[in-house]
């Protein structure tokens, strides 16, 4: 349960155009698609990914780490580390479990002989998109418990793309294709009343001592 209260008192230490930024982008927020990323061994392509789930609306990113562990590269992820949700999880099985519990669909982003392109996809289902390792692509593991297999058309000699510029490209029209449906994809108000707390907290410098005092005072 979050204390309003608290919340409110820690909104008075934001300007009013942070408040406002924070307000716009949760209203754009979604929990209707999620993504997860297979054992990527490039740093910055993970962290990439996450940007691009900060830039699309994207609240839930799921690292799975079975092979490569990393910490996230700041530089790279520009601040979206501090604005989207990570799930982090030692082995696919593990992943795939949470996910599947959560009530989304396992979308595989790879050629398959019984695939769906991007432009077809039916974003009306609950999805996760699966990124697979840079070379190797997603594992056995991901494809056998995948409920769709999904591409993106190329009409190049190059045959993939790399694993961020996918991602950047798959979020981007599939929520805006979601927006332009009747689907309820928007946070729920406990959820975007949580999200301004953690925010608050992640933006507001000795923001422990602010709350230790607020208490004290009650």
């Amino acid at each position: 349960m979050i204390d309003i209260k608290l919340l409110e008192h820690l909104e008075t230490y934001l300007t009013e155009s942070r408040l406002h930024r924070f307000q716009k982008v949760l209203n754009e927020r979604t929990k209707h698609f999620t993504v997860a990323t297979e054992d990527v061994y490039q740093l910055h392509n993970t962290s990439a990914v996450m940007r691009s789930c900060d830039v699309f609306g994207i609240q839930e990113v799921n690292i799975i780490e079975e092979t490569n562990s990393k910490s996230i590269d700041r530089e790279i992820a520009m601040g979206a580390q501090k604005w989207v949700d990570l799930n982090r999880y030692h082995s696919v099985k593990d992943c795939i479990k949470d996910i599947k519990k959560k009530g989304y669909q396992i979308v595989a982003t790879t050629p398959h002989t019984n695939d769906c392109e991007l432009y077809d996809f039916d974003v009306t289902k609950k999805s996760c998109f699966f990124f697979g390792r840079e070379t190797e692509g997603l594992s056995d593991e991901v494809l056998k418990e995948a409920d769709v297999f999904l591409k993106i058309p190329m009409v190049g000699f190059t045959e993939s793309l790399n694993i961020s510029v996918s991602a950047a490209i798959t979020l981007q029209h599939a929520t805006s294709k979601l927006k332009k449906t009747t689907i309820d994809w928007q946070l729920t108000e406990a959820e975007k009343l949580e999200k301004r707390l953690d925010w608050c907290k992640k933006t507001i410098k000795s923001h422990d001592e602010i709350v230790k005092r607020y208490y004290e005072e009650q």
